[in-house]
């Protein structure tokens, strides 16, 4: 198995503090850096290409007509960052202060439950074999940018063998700072797991959960993901493949 450690997917920054408020305004950005170029992956992958629907997806129908924000939704250059082999294997790390796992893990079961009406999703006890590994941990610091971050969705390639074929592969570590409190843990796991699974971009709408700003009342998953998160879904693609 070849392993490509790849790009910062989405950063939480936290910054622009008010004084006089108890409230920081969070900033999202995405930053790409050249990892895994086409150039570099295996010249037996075959052009992207568009995978079937999952069913979840395929019966979404939105009765509101809301729209959606694809255009602002930017994959890497080998194509969409979507799932093709489910339900989607997610581990939940439980932290061992014991005072602090109990309100943490069920806040972000609760938004695994969320997003898994719309994807099918499935919580394992191993982070080895999870496609997304959901960890209370401060994100990684990276060069040139703010320390104080509340969240981060990173991924890797990888090849595996399907019988004799190289099949190209990923996973998603989505690191939520321990700082969160309250309903901004949620909002903050909401968000990244939006973009592990496929949402590579951000809402310019603050009703959305990829709104790219942090908000005081944080929205639940709208009809706008759901419908960017479908036609995702709808591009080709060589992951998968």
């Amino acid at each position: 198995m070849r392993l490509w450690k790849v790009t910062v997917k989405s950063r939480l920054l936290a910054g622009l503090g008010l004084a006089l408020c108890c409230f920081s305004l969070i900033i999202f950005t995405q930053v790409n850096t050249p990892a895994a170029s086409l150039s570099s992956l295996p010249n037996s992958l075959p052009h992207p290409q568009v995978h079937p629907l999952p069913p979840t997806l395929a019966n979404w129908q939105d009765s509101t007509d809301s729209g959606d924000y694809f255009d602002q939704v930017k994959p890497p250059n080998f194509g969409h960052l979507l799932w093709s082999k489910f339900p989607i294997q997610v581990y939940v790390e439980r932290p061992v202060d014991a005072n602090k796992s109990e309100e943490w893990v069920a806040a972000v079961l609760e938004v695994v439950r969320e997003w898994g009406v719309y994807l099918p999703l499935e919580v394992v006890d191993s982070s080895e074999v999870a496609d997304i590994r959901i960890l209370r941990r401060a994100p990684p610091l990276r060069q040139g940018v703010l320390r104080s971050r509340s969240g981060e969705a990173t991924y890797e390639l990888y090849t595996r063998l399907d019988g004799n074929k190289t099949v190209l592969s990923h996973r998603f570590s989505v690191y939520l700072n321990p700082t969160q409190v309250g309903k901004y843990i949620p909002a903050t796991a909401r968000h990244e797991l939006g973009h592990a699974l496929g949402i590579w971009g951000h809402s310019l709408m603050e009703t959305d959960v990829l709104y790219f700003s942090q908000v005081r009342n944080p929205p639940p998953i709208s009809a706008r993901d759901v419908n960017t998160l479908k036609r995702v879904y709808e591009q080709p693609t060589r992951l998968g493949w």
